[in-house]
């Protein structure tokens, strides 16, 4: 079992981000994390998921997603190849004495606090999912009031097999 990004360009439509999370939900794949946004190109919409499964079932995935009508790309996102990140924001418990430890751990991580309460702080933290998770390791001794994942998103490394979008 192994895990896959794929990064699909697809017409800016509505619904389309349901109908490829339909495609996933009647075939019963997993999806691991899912994100679109908007290209540089409005008529686009960059969709990345993230799937686990043996090759077999991987090969299909990406099989009925190019059947899809709105799909105009798809790369599969390799480790060495490509780019992928995530965002996390968490919300903490600290009153004044924890705060400066806290603050250390996110400085060491390179981490935003990008808001401060008297009682909590909130950190912004973007890198790999292995930095995140280390990150999350190093806080489990705080209370953690709440956390937000994006998911992952990525581009492909060069320039080469660029979409025009």
């Amino acid at each position: 079992m192994r895990s896959q990004v794929y990064s699909l360009l697809v017409d800016n439509n509505p619904g389309v981000l349901s109908r490829i999370a339909g495609l996933f939900s009647r075939r019963g794949y997993s999806i691991d994390s899912i994100t679109a946004g908007m290209t540089a190109d409005p008529r686009f919409t960059r969709i990345t998921v993230v799937s686990s499964g043996d090759e077999l079932i991987l090969s299909q995935i990406e099989k009925q997603l190019r059947k899809l009508e709105d799909v105009v790309d798809i790369k599969m996102l390799k480790e060495n190849e490509s780019v992928c990140r995530e965002l996390i924001m968490v919300k903490l418990r600290a009153d004044a004495s924890q705060r400066g430890e806290i603050i250390s751990v996110a400085d060491i991580f390179r981490a935003k606090i990008v808001d401060v309460e008297e009682d909590c702080l909130m950190i912004e933290l973007t890198g790999t999912k292995s930095k995140l998770e280390a990150f999350l390791n190093l806080l489990k001794d705080y209370e953690i009031l709440e956390l937000a994942r994006t998911g992952i998103t990525g581009l492909s490394r060069g320039s080469k097999d660029v979409a025009f979008f």
